[in-house]
């Protein structure tokens, strides 16, 4: 009985022995508790293998300096900057498809690859930038011809006259910013305004010539140039391509003046109106100006919008070819009542177009005389501005 006893308490009195010289006997961790704060010495950075290590390392006895450990321990971190190059074991964690995307402090992404390729040097499909492309003309004009018809060519310009007509124009394109013309207008309507008319009613007044001269027609040759062009679309999938064209040159232009407003004459109780007279004032120098847009259809059709000022001299010094030594004969023989016949006039003067009467009006043309010959008593040096407005369309071969 007495040995058995004191063998039990030589085993019981080893490990208080060993715990008594310094030896840590191994123990496993508490569980931490509500109140348990985390323990001070373990780095945040410290790998999972060194914390692992130190809690299920065996306890080494005093007594036994020399024995290693069971399992080697990952060296200690102590910097924190090396903490980014100790190595870590632990598998990356997985995003999840709908986590939420955290702020960065980036522009979110608007295009993608297709819309970030490039077309010289610039995004082909990025909403946030534009592209812009300068081609070449659709339809070239060089070695072209184009008839141009203006159905309606119309004065704008209008205080004493007013003038409306039609112009034909012919233009060849020696280059694709150059070219060749010739032209003609006819004003089917050419006469006084409104308001000189009213002057020679009431007042008995009229507009000198060189501010009323009318045109009645004119033809003209010169030159072409365009000095932009573009193109613009319509109907959202069409093209039209237009141009901006300058024209100038100079011709020849007829002229006529009023002589005599309409007027009401009475015969026998009867009233007539007797029409308006005019008297040619011959051939003047005419030179043309004008701009405008050209905008093109296809190959072969253009539209044309112009402004063109006629320029012609408003010097009268013959009216119906007589001038004012004619006018001074013809008003000697009519305050005589004697004919015209054998009077020295020049080869140039009708006689017949201020002789005789009408024979439906009764109207008496020797009454224009003295109205003619007021027309060259004080010729004038000055020019007139026809400047009117054309619309037309060309076609181009």
């Amino acid at each position: 009985m007495r040995p058995f006893r004191s063998i039990a308490l030589l085993v019981a009195a080893v490990p208080a022995l060993a715990f008594a010289q310094g030896a840590s006997p191994a123990q496993p961790p508490a569980a931490p508790g509500p109140d348990a704060t985390a323990p001070a010495s373990p780095s945040p950075a410290e790998p999972p293998e060194r914390q692992r290590t130190e809690r299920d390392a065996p306890a080494v006895p005093q007594s036994q300096p020399e024995a290693a450990p069971a399992t080697p321990s990952a060296p200690a971190v102590t910097d924190e900057d090396d903490a980014d190059k100790a190595p870590s074991s632990a598998p990356a964690a997985s995003v999840p498809a709908d986590a939420p995307v955290l702020d960065t402090g980036e522009a979110p992404r608007t295009t993608d690859a297709q819309q970030q390729r490039l077309v010289n040097g610039a995004p082909l499909y990025n909403p946030n930038v534009n592209v812009h492309i300068v081609q070449k003309k659709r339809f070239a004009d060089e070695g072209k011809h184009e008839l141009v018809l203006y159905p309606a060519a119309v004065q704008v310009n209008g205080k004493f006259t007013n003038h409306v007509g039609t112009a034909l124009s012919y233009v060849y394109h020696l280059q694709e910013n150059f070219a060749l013309q010739v032209g003609g207008q006819y004003n089917w309507y050419s006469d006084e305004s409104d308001f000189n008319l009213e002057l020679i009613d009431k007042v008995r007044e009229q507009a000198q010539a060189a501010s009323s001269l009318l045109l009645q027609w004119g033809a003209h040759a010169g030159v072409e140039v365009t000095p932009l062009y573009g193109k613009f679309a319509f109907f959202n999938n069409s093209l039209a391509q237009f141009s901006v064209v300058l024209s100038g040159g100079a011709g020849i232009g007829k002229t006529r003046h009023l002589i005599r407003p309409q007027v009401a004459n009475e015969v026998d109780g009867q009233t007539y109106q007797v029409p308006a007279r005019f008297g040619d004032t011959g051939n003047k120098f005419l030179g043309e100006v004008g701009g405008g847009f050209r905008v093109q259809f296809g190959e072969h059709y253009a539209l044309r919008l112009e402004v063109r000022d006629l320029i012609y001299t408003a010097r009268v010094d013959k009216v119906d070819g007589c001038n004012l030594a004619d006018f001074e004969a013809l008003e000697a023989a009519r305050a005589a009542n004697q004919p015209f016949e054998g009077l020295n006039l020049s080869g140039s003067c009708q006689v017949s177009k201020f002789d005789g009467v009408d024979p439906k009006t009764k109207k008496n043309y020797r009454e224009d005389i003295i109205l003619g010959r007021d027309l060259v008593a004080e010729p004038s040096s000055d020019v007139l501005n026809n400047v009117s407005f054309y619309a037309g369309f060309s076609v181009l071969f």
